[in-house]
């Protein structure tokens, strides 16, 4: 069956159809729509689950947190400044090895205050311990959000996980979408039941305890020995996924890479316009390819040396900014070829920061100096379609 439905939506049919039991959440644009459809579907007697309406967001990972520790599947979503806020218990979350998933609608932090879309809010939370997936489409939304429960619960991974959606180019445009049947997503789930010592007032136990230095370190071995493993659970769950829906999902697509020189690599919503833009140029005889990155933690390192190991020039465009350095994705691709016997001209573009349209024109950019790039020197961190002179006026470099 399919419906019309935003992005928001497609995450909170996601909760709905995994039988989500807790969603403790605040509202926050432009992730709002996601408990208020949830708030609504457990008012209809659609949704057998406990909403918990709080104070900030802070409170409301607090509240997974607890929820997911009592051993029931838990699910929230937040944003922007909504997700910093919960910075600190991040880590609580992951460390405490509980498998939480959140979506987020990608926005802008601030200042200055800013409500559309960039990647910066999930791109600073990289290094929590949660596993990252970014979806191009409302259904990528809905699969992902589905899929994200069965590899955060998997014994060999139990991390939480984010499920992101660019914000309102997504989060609040209507879009057909395949919707599951109910008992396919119960076949495909199954019940939640928790690998560890669960919340039992007749039988206290304590969690997230205090750790000396003896022992921290192996507890963050941890982490990363199951960020690893979460690499092939993936792998697994993206294939049963196919073969139970018909939709192929992989960390790391390459399309039209078959003899490009040059590669676009992307991630969310403006894959879609990359997409065109690349067929377009491959009718004029132009040798490039697109590379699309779904899952962003655990890094997919392997999966982007194959497919990019043999082009000339790898244009990686981003919706972030790590200032005084470059974009995260550019510094991990980057960081990718260090060992490797050959490399490609890895450049990175910085583009749709704040909302700002990614069209046609931005990838000619792109495009551009990524085609000079074969022969020449260029900028390796190149801002696109930004007014440089009135900045560099504004800082007195003019």
């Amino acid at each position: 069956m399919k419906a019309m439905i935003r992005g928001n939506e497609s995450i909170a049919y996601a909760f709905k159809l995994a039988r989500v039991q807790v969603v403790p959440a605040y509202p926050i644009t432009p992730s709002t729509l996601v408990p208020e459809k949830i708030s609504e579907f457990i008012a209809n007697g659609e949704m057998n689950a406990e909403f918990i309406p709080v104070e900030s967001e802070h409170s409301a990972i607090s509240a997974a947190i607890g929820a997911s520790a009592k051993g029931v599947r838990v699910g929230t979503a937040t944003a922007s400044q909504g997700l910093a806020l919960m910075h600190e218990v991040l880590f609580i979350a992951s460390g405490m090895r509980l498998p939480i998933v959140m979506g987020i609608g990608n926005r802008a932090l601030s200042a200055p205050i800013n409500i559309w879309c960039d990647h910066q809010d999930m791109m600073s939370a990289r290094d929590t311990g949660w596993m990252q997936f970014y979806a191009e489409s409302n259904q990528e939304g809905l699969d992902l959000g589905i899929m994200a429960f069965k590899i955060a619960e998997d014994p060999r991974v139990l991390l939480p996980a984010m499920v992101g959606l660019d914000a309102f180019v997504l989060t609040h445009t209507v879009e057909p979408v395949e919707m599951p049947e109910q008992k396919d997503v119960d076949d495909f789930l199954g019940e939640f039941k928790p690998n560890y010592v669960i919340l039992d007032p007749k039988k206290p136990a304590t969690l997230g305890a205090f750790a000396f230095p003896e022992h921290y370190m192996e507890f963050k071995y941890g982490q990363w020995i199951a960020m690893q493993q979460a690499k092939k659970v993936i792998d697994e769950v993206f294939e049963e996924f196919e073969n139970r829906f018909g939709r192929r999902y992989r960390k790391v697509s390459g399309e039209f890479m078959e003899d490009a020189e040059i590669a676009i690599v992307t991630m969310g919503s403006m894959t879609g316009t990359a997409r065109e833009f690349v067929r377009k140029l491959r009718e004029k005889g132009e040798k490039v390819g697109l590379v699309k990155i779904t899952t962003f933690r655990p890094f997919p390192k392997e999966e982007l040396i194959s497919v990019l190991k043999d082009v000339k020039v790898v244009a990686v465009m981003e919706r972030n900014i790590s200032h005084g350095f470059g974009g995260a994705v550019y510094a991990e691709l980057g960081s990718a070829f260090v060992n490797q016997p050959s490399r490609p001209k890895i450049l990175d573009f910085i583009v749709g920061l704040g909302g700002r349209d990614i069209t046609f024109k931005t990838f000619e950019e792109v495009y551009g100096v990524a085609k000079k790039a074969i022969e020449n020197d260029v900028d390796e961190v190149n801002w696109v379609d930004v007014n440089k002179e009135a900045v560099l006026k504004a800082e007195g470099l003019l």
